[in-house]
């Protein structure tokens, strides 16, 4: 037995498939899968069954749409997955097999771990073949399908942009207009999708229909939003009108099936293996969108790692959702250049926080070359992981993110620490400028400064809030501001992504920490924020947090909690005694 979300919410056993009708239950159990393995909130699940307007008995019926819904799993013989009550809420545990939507995701991972293109298009294709139509159609809930619903499709859209660009760059062009035509069509605003069109049919030797093409994309944006099309459409068009051989397909690319179809594994064969990586074919490092701020320590970190003599190794700590990871890629990004062996991340923390074993991590670093290259090392749990890897990669810059300081790398390889604080007023300005629009941001400048004020000036918040405002157009900065004022710490969390919730980050690093460590942290937060906290706890304690990354030690001055995590240790305080209670009861 499955369930399906990529398409109507369904019940699959081998060849039959159950749809579920529209009904209370249903929207339960779509909010349920929709976070596997994670704690859904009553909170939530009660706006995902009646949006904004739950009955005085919201509680006791949401039991009783549970108590259905394991009915239904007792008719239809499931029993590998079960609705848990958890204190706070309710949880499933589904994985690849009782769900497709973990399978997509695990596929789509593997295809971005995949030892070439032939391998990582064989992957996303079978991701894409899980899709059945319009993911929870039969879903009646408002919020799911303002929410969910769109950022289920933007992953879809994502896979099939990247199975699009595999293809042209295998020379597959007439196989993939297929795709590309529908895809140009229902997603109009997907410039990317329109620019995979025209170079398909120019390099089909279609040149009047790719200028056609372009043409009428070019009118419908200036007709419809005022505005031009972007620098990728416009090189487009200036290299087809100068009859310009666009860039050919690499050597060695693997080709693909008919486009939509799984493509077939040869009889008897196994599925791909996973390959070491040659020196040099470590993947490049993207741009972070909209990334803002943070120039001294982008100079300072660039000019460490291109130094032609001393230790190349920087490490970036800081608080849970600060901004080490985007930081670390943004930096390897503008220094690549001076890398012609490539830049090379690597993940030394899994999604749950665990650590990845040194030895599977050293697997997965590249062979060394004659070039020099770029390491990062990025969500190091511990100065072990680091200092087990670093004489694999001694040829190499090594940029490192962890919450820890790491000091025992920086005393034994030496090296630079940048211990990063919150954006200032006007970075965190930029940033949502940059991520929401400049002239929607600009419109209510106050409204923004609050937002950001409210979001603790925290990157990762201020991403949340900024993907907030971009899902509803109509919302004003300031009602959203407002908004999330009311409870920061629950709302600021996108429910189809864990690393895009303010409860799920925090909670994983407070999670971690030793129950005396723990405990020690939620009574910091009850403190007043002017308040010197170094009588409160021993200094051994606060040490220990501090190089965990919930605490700050200056200089100069005493130690300091930052205010966001003042409010986040408050409402975790909150909430567990509130569902200690109902649980009592």
């Amino acid at each position: 037995m499955r369930f399906q979300l990529l398409g109507p919410l369904s019940i699959a056993h081998g060849p039959e498939t159950v749809v579920l009708k529209p009904s209370k239950p249903t929207s339960l159990l779509a909010a349920l899968l929709l976070h596997p393995g994670t704690v859904v909130s009553t909170a939530y699940l009660m706006r995902a069954v009646w949006d904004e307007e739950p009955p005085a008995t919201a509680r006791a019926a949401l039991q009783t749409c549970v108590l259905r819904l394991r009915r239904l799993f007792a008719k239809y013989g499931i029993s590998a997955t079960t609705i848990e009550a958890v204190p706070g809420g309710y949880r499933m545990h589904n994985d690849t097999e009782t769900l497709d939507l973990v399978l997509f995701r695990t596929l789509t991972a593997q295809a971005g771990a995949a030892a070439g293109p032939g391998e990582e298009l064989y992957r996303l294709r079978e991701a894409l073949s899980l899709w059945q139509g319009q993911p929870l159609a039969n879903v009646a809930s408002r919020m799911l399908q303002q929410d969910a619903v769109p950022a289920l499709e933007q992953e879809r859209l994502r896979v099939l942009e990247r199975v699009c660009d595999l293809e042209l760059a295998a020379g597959n062009c007439h196989q993939v207009l297929v795709d590309l035509y529908e895809s140009a069509r229902r997603h109009p605003v997907r410039e990317r999708f329109t620019e995979q069109l025209i170079e398909a049919l120019y390099r089909t030797g279609r040149q009047t229909e790719a200028l056609a093409e372009y043409r009428t994309v070019r009118d419908r944006l200036r007709d419809e939003l005022g505005i031009d099309p972007g620098p990728g459409l416009r090189r487009l068009e200036l290299a087809i009108l100068r009859a310009e051989d666009l860039a050919p397909a690499p050597p060695g690319a693997a080709r693909a099936a008919t486009p939509g179809k799984v493509p077939a594994l040869p009889a008897g064969a196994a599925a791909p293996a996973r390959a070491a990586r040659p020196a040099g074919a470590a993947r490049a490092v993207l741009p972070v969108p909209a990334f803002a701020g943070r120039e001294s320590d982008r100079r300072a970190m660039a000019a460490r790692l291109t130094a032609a003599d001393g230790p190349r190794l920087v490490v970036v700590s800081g608080a849970p959702g600060i901004g080490k990871s985007a930081l670390a890629r943004q930096t390897a990004h503008e220094v690549r250049e001076s890398f012609p062996g490539g830049v090379f991340a690597l993940q030394l923390a899994r999604p749950d926080g665990s650590a990845v074993a040194v030895e599977e991590a050293a697997g997965l670093l590249p062979e060394p070359g004659p070039d020099r290259r770029l390491i990062v090392l990025d969500g190091a749990v511990g100065a072990w992981q680091v200092l087990a890897l670093l004489p694999a990669v001694e040829d190499a810059s090594v940029l490192v993110t962890s919450r820890r300081g790491l000091a025992a790398v920086v005393a034994t390889h030496g090296g630079a620490v940048h211990r990063l604080d919150v954006l200032r007023s006007a970075e965190a300005y930029a940033l949502l400028a940059g991520l929401v629009g400049t002239e929607r941001i600009a419109a209510e400048p106050a409204a923004a400064r609050e937002l950001a004020r409210v979001c603790g000036h925290f990157p990762l918040a201020l991403r949340i809030a900024a993907g907030r405002l971009l899902t509803r157009p109509g919302l004003s900065v300031a009602d959203c501001a407002a908004w999330l004022a009311e409870d920061p710490p629950a709302r600021l969390a996108l429910a189809e992504e864990a690393r895009l919730s303010v409860p799920d980050v925090l909670g994983q690093a407070l999670d971690a920490l030793p129950p005396e460590l723990r405990e020690a942290f939620l009574r910091l937060g009850a403190h007043a924020a002017d308040e010197d906290v170094s009588a409160r706890e021993s200094e051994s304690v606060l040490e220990q947090l501090v190089e965990a990354g919930l605490l700050e030690d200056g200089p100069p001055g005493p130690y300091r909690l930052h205010d966001f995590l003042r409010i986040y240790a408050r409402w975790h305080v909150r909430t567990h005694a509130t569902a200690a209670a109902a649980a009592l009861h």
